[in-house]
């Protein structure tokens, strides 16, 4: 270790940057502007590549080569066993380039490149073959009209052309949960990558092109929000936004589609989730699932469990044990194995969570342990534990996305709920118990869209997974997926001798 720091991968041979134009109608090409962006390294702060800078003229193009692609093109036309094949292959190779993908969300987001291998770039591949198996089972229904003399039917149609705005913290996860559905469903998409993240999207365009989907299908347009977003938000030829990401500029896509054709949005927002801990738990146990929860990541997930809570009897225990278990935290280059955490994904990131991390200090709650900056070059920080976090401090109520836990603690079953639901999110809460009836007491009284207990992190593809109240309104994963990109339609006919005819 130097300087906190991890470098058993300094001889890693860093992954070729291959594609670093926009992906528009089955081809890679300049921004219209010639603009580009600087594509940054957060171990070390360098330039990793100069990517194509979309704006405004390029998302027109993206949609316009989307809505051919849409509404003259075979993709929404094929069977879904068709389109299957299609995703399957996709999917294949995916699996095939998987060291390379994983490589560069490393180089690009400071993501752990042996989690990458083991388990982001396989999920990715896991949500296309997922929702290749769903392309052809999903159909309308046969209505038993109140009318005996009419026949009506309903119909499921892909909704159109999507617009899919992805976030930085899990850039290959979040290209497949948003298109694979929507590719399952016929329709067509533009995909906007975060500006701090973009070279595993153009990747994936590459990928596409291999496995045959028709040109127009899907197309990437790599540039900033403000800009490429915000065309994204307020297109009048775009049918649906797809968006993960903070709640303040959901709310400005919520405007956007309102003020234009009021497009149908799916959100997936911010959070600040409790992880509660109760008397009956094993403490060293639920200690490593707190952890796991808040620092998984480097804190970068929406979901993070950074409120945790702990009842009064084990109080303790638990703290001593977290404490212990983040000083043996490794916090290094995220191509060295032994590492568990890597740099935050950028400057403003980093420098954000260390304003935090003041702000703490200075309200007044106890530093157990962290609470710097690592090293004098990159954007890595220690894993940070506050004690005696009240509820009106900023730590407590805004979202940091980083290595910063919030601890308390509490007494009575009733004040952990309500601890738990003071809160504006609603995206994900943990508990640890081994009493059934605190478990389906408080797991029915926390306002969240997941609950874990005894376990944190357990995605599935098979399970819905969004928010209540600031963390948005749909849901992702599993068949309900889906719905987001599908419109019911419904026919009704009158039957021979109907007094209709």
């Amino acid at each position: 270790m130097e300087n906190g720091k991890s470098n058993g991968a300094a001889t890693m041979k860093l992954p070729e940057i291959k594609f670093t134009k926009l992906f528009i109608n089955g081809q890679f090409v300049d921004a219209t502007s010639e603009k580009t962006f600087e594509s940054i390294d957060p171990r070390n702060g360098e330039v990793i590549a100069k990517v194509a800078a979309g704006d405004k003229e390029d998302v027109d193009l993206a949609v316009n080569a989307a809505r051919h692609a849409f509404d003259h093109g075979p993709w929404p036309r094929m069977s879904g066993f068709m389109r299957a094949k299609i995703i399957n292959k996709f999917a294949d190779l995916i699996e095939q380039n998987i060291e390379e993908l994983a490589a560069l969300d490393a180089v690009d987001g400071g993501k752990m490149f042996h989690i990458g291998k083991l388990s982001d770039i396989p999920s990715a591949a896991g949500h296309f073959r997922y929702y290749a198996g769903a392309a052809d089972k999903f159909h309308g229904e046969t209505l038993k009209m109140t009318k005996p003399s009419m026949f009506g039917y309903t119909l499921k149609e892909p909704i159109g052309v999507v617009g899919h705005i992805i976030p930085w913290n899990f850039p290959s996860i979040m290209f497949a949960m948003k298109v694979a559905p929507a590719l399952a469903a016929g329709c067509t998409m533009v995909v906007k990558p975060a500006e701090q993240t973009p070279l595993s999207a153009l990747f994936f365009a590459h990928l596409s092109k291999e496995a045959g989907f028709p040109d127009g299908v899907i197309n990437v347009v790599t540039g900033f929000g403000s800009t490429a977003g915000a065309a994204i938000a307020s297109h009048m030829d775009i049918d649906k936004v797809s968006f993960t990401g903070s709640t303040d500029v959901g709310r400005k896509i919520m405007q956007a589609a309102a003020t234009s054709n009021l497009k149908k949005i799916s959100l997936e927002l911010g959070g600040k989730s409790p992880f509660l801990i109760f008397d009956d738990a094993d403490a060293d146990k639920a200690a490593h699932l707190a952890l796991i929860g808040c620092f998984h990541n480097k804190g970068e997930i929406c979901v993070a469990g950074s409120r945790v809570f702990v009842q009064e009897g084990i109080y303790d225990k638990v703290v001593n044990k977290l404490v212990e278990k983040a000083k043996n935290w490794n916090v290094g280059d995220p191509f060295d194995s032994t590492c568990q955490h890597g740099p935050q994904v950028d400057k403003k990131q980093f420098e954000k969570i260390l304003s935090y991390i003041e702000h703490g200090k200075n309200e007044g709650a106890t530093l157990l342990t962290g609470g710097k900056a690592i090293g004098d070059k990159g954007y890595f920080i220690e894993p940070t534990i506050f004690a005696d976090v009240t509820e009106d401090m900023k730590i407590y109520k805004e979202e940091i996305f980083g290595p910063v836990m919030c601890l308390m603690k509490f007494k009575t079953i009733e004040e952990g709920i309500k601890c738990a639901n003071n809160t504006k999110y609603g995206l994900a809460a943990g508990i640890v118990s081994q009493n059934i009836d605190v478990i389906n007491t408080v797991s029915r009284s926390i306002k969240a869209g997941v609950i874990w207990v005894n376990c944190y992190f357990a995605f599935d593809l098979d399970s819905p997974y969004g928010g209540y109240k600031a963390s948005g309104n749909c849901r992702e994963s599993g068949m309900d997926a889906l719905d987001n990109y599908l419109q019911v339609k419904a026919i009704a006919m009158p039957l021979l001798n109907s007094p209709w005819q």
